[in-house]
């Protein structure tokens, strides 16, 4: 082995594990030069983070070994948890009000080869403010003025540092998230408006269902009118979710069994055509519950929905356009379905996670399930309804009016994902608060959202240690 050349070296290191090459490192002044090769911490890298990011990658010899044992550092301490040793916790109170809205604002693109993180979270209230916190100092970094109305919804594009709002009456308004200044303003005039962000042609546009049944559609950051269109007769529109390739819009009514969720082409909504009638096409199902899109495939739709004999069933749907000389249809086709547990008023949320698994939130109760139904693992690690779900590569994470966090993590099992409940974080104490509401996460941070028993919310951040 003396004798062998570095490169022969690097190659028979190849089929080492990250434990044995850094073993390898401290044998002689040639082995480690090879074990400290860029390629060989790269290949790592890359084989156990598809979602890695190296575009904030800086040239040179050790950066991806220093990447590696910082991420796979910040992974070990996210999967044990324990208190202190792995992460701080940090309050974060100012607002007045209860918290309807939250999202990161800081990109996803934390730079572990250096172990320098900041994550910005943005918050809107029933307080009729916005504010912004640096989740890792615990501290506020700005605040809006004062708005005329309670915010209603939030949304956050941290690639443009802008924030979306929209508020009581409809009044949909841009940020900077810089500084917290308002940029734009729309009124749709309506109690009720539900918003989704998405890309058309390097163009960025929000659509907004609002309470009189009507889908707007914007340009953003100015939030000129593009289109209108009529979605419902009467009903307000509750949901406005986006397909992950960005081309369908599905709006629908979350009350009323008897009117169909609407699929609209984006491309259609966003360069309207007098001469042209707008791309839609309807669900085939009654009582959408609740929805989600699988986030591998390209317009994958999981539809939650109660029938007229009060049981719930999962519906997949798979959609796709049809294009001819002269127009271009929507297909829509069912992929497969099954019955859930539960009745009546029981609370559910779903999310989806790869191509074919979805994560159903039943009352306190958390399952997986393939999208055919076949289950693949339910946990009880709540004693109360489950009020939000976060979903990254890594883990799942769910919140309770119990007061808590579960955090969990992703395990493949004969090609198969599934789940292993590791650990809950506390949100507070039972005198003072009434329950978590809801729970976002990065790669390197946990924030959520505390409602306080005397109405006002506190954002409660778990910043892992690194």
């Amino acid at each position: 082995m003396a004798e062998l050349t570095v490169d022969c070296l690097v190659c028979i290191f190849s089929y080492l594990n990250p434990k044995e090459l850094l073993t390898a490192a401290v044998v002689s002044k040639e082995w480690n030069e090879a074990a400290e090769t860029s390629q060989l911490w790269r290949r790592m890298c890359l084989s156990r983070w598809t979602f890695c990011n190296i575009s904030n990658i800086i040239p040179g010899m050790q950066t991806w070994k220093k990447y590696y044992l910082h991420r796979s550092q910040l992974e070990d301490q996210m999967t044990s948890g324990r208190g202190a040793l792995d992460y701080t916790c940090k309050t974060m109170r100012g607002h007045n009000g209860t918290i309807v809205g939250m999202a990161y604002l800081s990109e996803n693109e934390h730079e572990f080869e250096s172990g320098h993180f900041m994550s910005v979270v943005c918050t809107a209230s029933t307080d009729c403010t916005i504010r912004a916190w640096n989740l890792q100092e615990g501290t506020q970094i700005w605040s809006s003025a004062v708005q005329q109305e309670a915010l209603s919804q939030l949304i956050t594009i941290p690639q443009e540092k802008i924030v979306l709002t929209s508020d009581v009456k409809g009044t949909i308004k841009v940020w900077s998230g810089q500084k917290g200044e308002e940029l734009a303003a729309f009124p749709t005039n309506t109690s009720k408006c539900v918003m989704a962000i998405y890309t058309v042609h390097d163009n960025m546009f929000v659509s907004a269902g609002i309470g009189g049944g009507f889908l707007y559609t914007l340009g953003v950051p100015a939030l000129n009118e593009i289109s209108r269109v009529r979605v419902l007769t009467d009903d307000a529109v509750d949901l406005v979710i986006c397909s992950p390739d960005m081309q369908w819009i599905v709006a629908a009514n979350l009350y009323n069994v008897h009117e169909l969720p609407k699929i609209f082409c984006s491309k259609s909504i966003t360069n309207p055509s007098k001469d042209e009638p707008t791309i839609t096409s309807t669900l085939p199902i009654n009582g959408c519950v609740e929805a989600c899109w699988l986030p591998k495939e390209a317009a994958r739709l999981a539809v939650i929905n109660q029938d007229p004999g009060q049981e719930h069933k999962v519906t997949t749907f798979s959609i796709t356009a049809k294009k001819s000389k002269y127009k271009t249809q929507i297909i829509v086709e069912q992929v497969a379905h099954f019955a859930v547990p539960g009745r009546g008023t029981t609370a559910f949320h779903i999310r989806g996670h790869g191509a074919e698994t979805l994560l159903l939130g039943s009352g306190p109760e958390l399952h997986l399930y393939t999208i055919s139904g076949s289950k693949l693992a339910s946990f009880s690690d709540h004693t109360k309804d489950i009020t939000s779900i976060c979903v990254d590569p890594f883990r799942v994470i769910t919140s309770s009016m119990y007061l808590s966090l579960r955090v969990y993590t992703w395990k493949t099992e004969n090609k198969t994902y599934n789940l292993t409940s590791r650990y809950h974080l506390l949100g507070g104490s039972h005198r003072f608060s009434r329950g978590v509401s809801s729970v976002v996460c990065d790669y390197v941070s946990i924030a959520s959202s505390v409602d306080g028993t005397d109405g006002k919310s506190i954002l409660r951040a778990y910043c892992f240690n690194v």
